[in-house]
Parts: structure tokens; sequence; C-alpha cells
């Protein structure tokens, strides 16, 4: 990453940068996520069922995403702390970061669901939004067939809308059309290994899992030390906040 791609991060709000990490070390991510995604499956209360199974997916029961990866699973926490992650993540929000919260997205093929249009600051509600920064980490080959990203240009320097949530899915909250249909998106595909960084502003959104490969990532979501959601739309366990630099 160099000058020029910290000023397209800043005009466009967001930033592909291509193998930061190996397919082969992406691989072993894989394997220790499928272990904990059978465990936590295996003792998934039926209440929380629609919060993260894929609706999508019919023939089998499948894992949409799981929750705070960096807090449950070493594995995920050396790639937090890894410096060819940290170097970049520190040119766009300073030094001295923390991971805040962390999903892992399993898109699972021939069915994984779309993920509507939203901006991730209206979700956590950063009290400097300019101090946070998403990185996506591809587990495999992100591509328009199987539903890699897509991100609104330029939304990153306008505000932060209200969002909505269909009915039956809470998990779901969404830019309204009204809002979204001025908007053009985006794609953004990455090789597995590469990440995508985002603005917490910028609307992104994914299209359904069309192809016959999956489309797994790891998002970390970090911050600048100091900073904290402080008017969250969903509740966040603060105390998992794990300080990598």
């Amino acid at each position: 990453m160099n000058a020029f791609d910290v000023a397209l991060y800043r005009h466009h709000g967001h930033l592909t940068v291509n193998d930061v990490f190996t397919p082969q070390e992406m691989d072993g991510l894989v394997r220790d996520i499928e272990q904990w995604g059978t465990s936590f499956l295996e003792s998934l209360p039926v209440e929380q069922r629609a919060w993260y199974i894929d609706g999508g997916v019919t023939a089998r029961t499948v894992l949409r995403k799981l929750d705070n990866p960096h807090a449950h699973r070493p594995s995920v926490q050396a790639f937090a702390r890894d410096r060819r992650l940290l170097d970049l993540v520190e040119q766009l929000i300073g030094p001295g970061v923390s991971v805040y919260f962390s999903q892992i997205f399993f898109k699972p093929p021939e069915g994984g669901g779309p993920k509507p249009a939203h901006q991730d600051n209206f979700y956590f509600g950063p009290a400097d939004p300019e101090g946070m920064v998403t990185a996506w980490i591809a587990l495999d080959d992100a591509t328009l067939e199987n539903g890699c990203l897509y991100y609104g240009d330029g939304t990153n320097l306008g505000p932060v809308y209200g969002h909505f949530a269909p009915e039956g899915e809470p998990f779901n909250l969404q830019i309204p059309a009204t809002i979204l249909d001025r908007q053009p998106m985006t794609p953004a595909p990455v090789r597995k290994g590469g990440v995508s960084f985002h603005h917490g502003n910028t609307f992104h959104c994914s299209d359904a899992n069309r192809s016959d490969k999956w489309r797994r990532a790891c998002a970390l979501h970090f911050v600048s030390n100091g900073n904290a959601f402080e008017n969250p739309a969903l509740p966040y366990d603060h105390s998992l906040k794990f300080q990598v630099s």
C-alpha cells in the first residue's frame, strides 16, 4: 500500500489489497473455523437459528456466520496481530489499534444468501467514525459469481442513514431503497488471502452465491485505541475489545 492507495481509500471509502496472506494460510484458518462451526451448530439453541443459519440453502443446514472469532479462536487472533495486516490497517486509521468485533461469513455454494446494502457504522455507532476500518479477509476467491462485496463509491464521505430490518430478518438491517436507488454499487472481487478494506460509512452488500464454490471470509473490525462503539444499533460485548498494537 502506498500514498496513492491511501488516497483512493479516502476518496472511494474502500480498497482491495491482494496477496496479503497465502492460500495455504487461508486453508489452515478454514479448517479451524470448520471445526468451530460444527461444534457451534450442534449446540445452537432453536431461538437463535434464524440469526445464524443461512436461509438461502434449503437442502442442508449451513451456518450463515459466526460472531467474534477473535475472542474464541487463537488462529484468528494470530491473523489480527499479523504485521502484514496491521501495517495496512495503521496506514488507514493510524497507529495503535484494537479489534472491537469480528465475524466469519460462510456464503455456502448454490444458495448462500445475499446481504443487503448497509453501513457498518450504523451497527457500531463509533465515537470517531474515521478511527474505524473493516478488514474483510477472503478465505476463498470472492468473485462476481459466488458473492463478492459491492461498494458505493464515495459514500464514506456522507452520513450514516437510518436502517430497517424486514419482518422476520432482524439480522438484515439495511439502507432504505429510496436512498440506495440513487447510488451505483461497484463490485470488488478479491483473491483468496487478499483483504478488502472499507470505511464504516461506506455502503456495501453482496449477492447470493450462484456458484458451486464457497465464499468464506473473516471480517475484523478495527478501531483506533480509545475509540469505542458509543451508539450501537445492536448490543456488543465491550469486554471483547482486543488490543493488537
